[in-house]
């Protein structure tokens, strides 16, 4: 019985201290990673990020339309269930289990999150500064304050960045 309390408690520590940096998880709808993926438009071999990539729902969408992915994912546990269910994808898909906020993200032509609005401010600075070519990021049901929306489709918003 303890041991099962002991497992409990730590599967709850997993899933709430993610709060401190960025979203709960929440798996995302699949129609919404469809209206992701058909708003950022990119070409098969182009490179996605997916920040907080969760159970890894997004990142097979992405690779089944041939792009690479990559995907971060604080919490252990959704990191290696979005790995087991990625396998399959090889070298196209990566899962880093990882703060991507500690990180300089790797290049790529778009970029997926939900996150919390309360994070959205600081991830437009954090792509502002670190991008080095145009990128296309889609956020699902959040928006990027004072920042022009491009298209919206199904509550994803499509930023650019040049």
């Amino acid at each position: 019985m303890e041991l099962l309390f002991a497992f409990a408690l730590l599967l709850i520590f997993l899933f709430s201290f993610v709060l401190l940096f960025g979203a709960p998880y929440l798996p995302t709808l699949s129609a919404q990673a469809e209206s992701a993926l058909d708003l950022v438009d990119l070409k098969p071999g182009d490179h996605l990020l997916e920040l907080g990539c969760g159970d890894g729902k997004v990142m097979i969408a992405a690779a089944e339309r041939g792009l690479r992915v990559t995907g971060y994912e604080l919490n252990p546990i959704l990191a290696a269930i979005a790995w087991l269910r990625t396998r399959r994808y090889g070298k196209r898909v990566k899962v880093v289990c990882g703060n991507f906020w500690r990180v300089k993200l790797p290049p790529s032509e778009g970029i997926f999150v939900f996150l919390l609005p309360k994070y959205m401010a600081k991830l437009d600075t954090k792509i502002t500064q670190e991008s080095r070519k145009p990128v296309k990021l889609v956020s699902f049901a959040f928006k990027i304050p004072e920042k022009k929306i491009m298209k919206e489709k199904q509550g994803v918003y499509l930023y650019t960045y040049k």
